[in-house]
């Protein structure tokens, strides 16, 4: 990545303006009401989203959190000029709660997750999340802790490789896959990504590669959400922000796979129903539905958003706003 590019030219926001334009009415609502609007950028990145939207809304507040201590520098520097309307937050996403408590403020009016790995992240060949060029195999989005893709892929016994494999990247050669990473790390153990792509490359048939994109694509895919955890914080960050949304504050969530997009479509599904039981004959105030979908299904990138942005091209746009207070009274 070209360090002496400013940041915004670095990084165009997938799918910038829809995102914003779901979460404008509960920022104007707030301030209708009085109140100094809050958004919280789950996935600050490059600050792309929270800049536009500081831009837009003028009295916005906005906490952006992002476990990557390189994206929340580069973020604070690109927003430098909204140093009095921010909290930029090293944390993991699925501590939300607590850090809207922590930082002083009861409710949020919003709330935007841009999944997955950042522009920055791939665009640094040193942090190893590209299988295009040779790098050390890394994975992680927070640098300070936690394992690595090259502990994971020398340690993880063939069952183990085969099994994340498979249900984190969908990957039907993941058997063949896992057995050449076992018999290749007898003789040396990996330490780069180009060593990873060889012996996946090696078992991968030509004809599989050709249609279905680079071989080492899904087995990437899966051992970067293994490194991360991202499904399991995932499961945990959307209810977390729903504990904190206030009544008319909406979430809006894009996800760039189906394991990602399956995990919010239960959680607003399930919230946007009636708990009544079945034959119920009245339905009471607490079994009414929490959450008003506002997306009709899943949305996807125009044309127009894909030539502005490429990365949008496999982006997958859910929102929700919360219609009802909880039983314990804790959302306005």
């Amino acid at each position: 990545m070209n360090e002496d590019r400013p940041t915004e030219d670095r990084h165009v926001p997938v799918l910038r303006d829809r995102c914003i334009n779901l979460l404008a009415p509960a920022i104007e609502a707030a301030e209708a009401a009085g109140r100094t609007a809050v958004v919280v950028d789950a996935t600050l990145g490059m600050g792309g989203h929270t800049e536009a939207m500081l831009e837009r809304f003028p009295k916005l507040h906005v906490i952006g959190i992002d476990r990557d201590t390189q994206a929340l520098a580069l973020a604070g520097e690109r927003l430098a000029a909204f140093e009095n309307r921010t909290d930029l937050v090293h944390a993991v996403y699925d501590e939300i709660a607590d850090v809207v408590q922590d930082l002083g403020f009861e409710t949020i009016d919003g709330a935007l997750f841009d999944l997955g790995v950042s522009s920055m992240q791939l665009d640094e060949r040193e942090r190893g999340f590209a299988y295009s060029y040779d790098a050390p195999l890394d994975m992680r989005m927070d640098t300070s802790r936690g394992r690595t893709a090259a502990e994971i892929v020398n340690t993880y016994d063939e069952a183990e490789l085969v099994s994340i494999i498979r249900r984190w990247g969908e990957e039907k050669f993941a058997g063949r896959i896992a057995s050449s990473i076992v018999s290749t790390r007898a003789g040396k153990p990996f330490t780069t990504t180009g060593e990873l792509v060889e012996a996946i490359r090696a078992v991968v048939p030509a004809a599989a590669a050709r249609t279905g994109g680079h071989p080492a694509k899904r087995t990437f895919q899966a051992l970067r959400i293994e490194v991360n955890e991202e499904l399991d914080v995932l499961e945990r960050a959307i209810p977390s922000a729903l504990s904190v949304l206030g009544v008319g504050g909406r979430i809006v969530v894009m996800s760039y796979h189906s394991l990602e997009d399956r995990i919010v479509k239960d959680i607003f599904a399930a919230g946007s129903r009636s708990s009544a039981p079945k034959g119920f004959p009245v339905e009471l105030e607490e079994h009414r539905a929490q959450l008003k979908r506002l997306t009709k299904g899943t949305e996807v990138p125009t044309e127009q958003e894909i030539a502005e942005n490429p990365r949008a091209a496999s982006a997958k746009l859910r929102a929700v706003e919360r219609i009802r207070a909880t039983m314990d009274g804790a959302r306005r």
